[in-house]
């Protein structure tokens, strides 16, 4: 357990892993003192709203949906992607929580997901090595020297860029586009122009016959408004820990401290050490922490990071996203369930089905296969009611674009198509129509677990 006294700065001591090396020292000085001067992107109270709704999703009373790019981009933000992600992000809400029969947390990697990990400090390109691309936040993704070099500068770019995203996101939530009504007719559009629509007519149909219901009985989106908005919230890997510091607040309210670049940050697969900076960063901060557990991790390691993280056993405070893989699912996530579940904790599981599901095709592209990503979710569906444990979400990286960088799916993605549209700046994403298929799949998924649990007790009249 941690005793060492907490500071905003305290993770500098700490070894640290994925840290760019910056040559201009001063420069980086001069953008993490600007960055401490800008306002907070989000608020204290936004966090602790979204930790009371993750509490409830742990608790097997609503299920998280979080997903977004693999890494944004600079040259890629404009408004009309931002409109696209956020209308198949709420057709996959809407489908999910007509079969959860429970509310569905929406959480967007987005609005600060610039940073990314790298499994090697280099890149080499026909016999030239240069620093490994880590996000627009931090270098460019051009294979030249200058561009490679880190640039403390584009921290305020990407603190501009999320303050953008989210006044944009802000007003499609609470502004009328995210009525239920225009999700599902944008839904209907789908099933209609899917090549399996007869599987997703029945889903669909049942829909409209709820909200014509509703409808018939005065339940509209003039007279609820609860109908015609959603609470909408950002996450991102809190990687780059000077802007990560330079952005944390002292809430006035709780006199605790708060990273404001997001609603709720997680630690990476590859930035989980104990006694490391990451991890120490992040457990002195208020917000929702997701932990991702890949293969590596052990059970004795899983509870000492959740100790340190969650020594207050507070609920929707630790989210654990497993991200194993198809073919490795089913060796590693039993004895960490277990583990956790011995010790009384009751965390919010989530499966992560993309990062361990990546293969490399002949023709040299990355690509994930859909069946292996829905392998992946059914086996963390089945795994988890085997334990007794509820099955809280689901974490995947997706775009609103129809793009090809996943293979398989109703339309049969194939290697050759990749090069259609393989626009991507790190890792492959499922495009519109994969996402909703697998939000259909998931429906599936919760229904039926929805169906195993035990009624809870009528409240007594009041």
């Amino acid at each position: 357990m941690a005793t060492t006294r907490w500071t905003p700065d305290s993770w500098r001591t700490k070894p640290i892993e994925q840290a760019p090396v910056y040559r201009d020292q001063a420069a980086l000085a001069d953008a993490e003192r600007r960055l401490a001067g800008y306002p907070p992107l989000v608020f204290a109270g936004e966090a602790r709203k979204l930790k009371r709704a993750l509490g409830s999703a742990a608790a097997g009373e609503a299920f998280l949906l979080q997903g977004g790019d693999c890494a944004e981009s600079f040259g890629e933000h404009s408004a009309d992607n931002i409109r696209d992600f956020f209308r198949v992000f709420l057709q996959m809400a809407v489908v999910m929580t007509f079969a959860a029969g429970s509310p569905i947390v929406k959480v967007g990697r987005v609005a600060g997901q610039f940073a990314k990990p790298r499994s090697s400090n280099l890149e080499t390109v026909d016999g030239v090595s240069l620093p490994a691309y880590r996000g627009d936040i931090v270098n460019d993704i051009a294979f030249d020297a200058e561009a490679r070099e880190p640039d403390p500068r584009r921290q305020l770019e990407a603190y501009r860029q999320s303050a953008a995203t989210l006044n944009l996101l802000r007003a499609f939530a609470t502004g009328g586009y995210a009525n239920l009504e225009n999700a599902h007719r944008w839904m209907l559009g789908f099933v209609k122009d899917s090549p399996q629509s007869e599987r997703y007519q029945l889903v669909a149909d049942r829909i409209s016959e709820t909200l014509g219901f509703m409808r018939a009985i005065g339940l509209d989106a003039e007279s609820h408004p609860e109908l015609r908005a959603t609470d909408f919230y950002t996450s991102h890997e809190a990687l780059l820990l000077g802007y990560e510091q330079a952005l944390t607040r002292l809430d006035s309210t709780s006199g605790d401290y708060y990273a404001t670049s997001g609603h709720m940050i997680w630690i990476g697969d590859r930035t989980r050490q104990l006694g490391g900076a990451h991890v120490d960063y992040c457990r002195g901060v208020k917000n929702p922490i997701g932990l991702k557990c890949g293969p590596s991790i052990t059970a004795d390691d899983l509870l000492r990071l959740i100790e340190i993280l969650d020594p207050e056993q507070e609920p929707g405070r630790l989210t654990l996203i497993c991200r194993f893989g198809a073919d490795k699912v089913e060796a590693a996530l039993p004895t960490l369930l277990r583990a956790v579940k011995r010790e009384g904790r009751q965390l919010l599981w989530v499966t992560d089905p993309m990062h361990g599901n990546t293969i490399k095709t002949s023709t040299g592209y990355k690509t994930r296969p859909t069946d292996r990503i829905g392998a992946e979710v059914r086996a963390f569906f089945a795994m988890t009611a085997a334990e007794g444990v509820h099955a809280g979400g689901v974490h995947l990286e997706m775009t609103g674009q129809n793009v090809t960088e996943c293979t398989g799916g109703a339309r049969a993605i194939s290697e050759q198509d990749l090069r259609n549209r393989y626009n991507t700046y790190c890792d492959p994403r499922l495009n519109a129509e994969q996402s909703i298929e697998l939000a259909f799949t998931i429906a599936e998924l919760l229904k039926a677990q929805r169906l195993a649990q035990p009624e809870r007790p009528a409240r007594a009249a009041e």
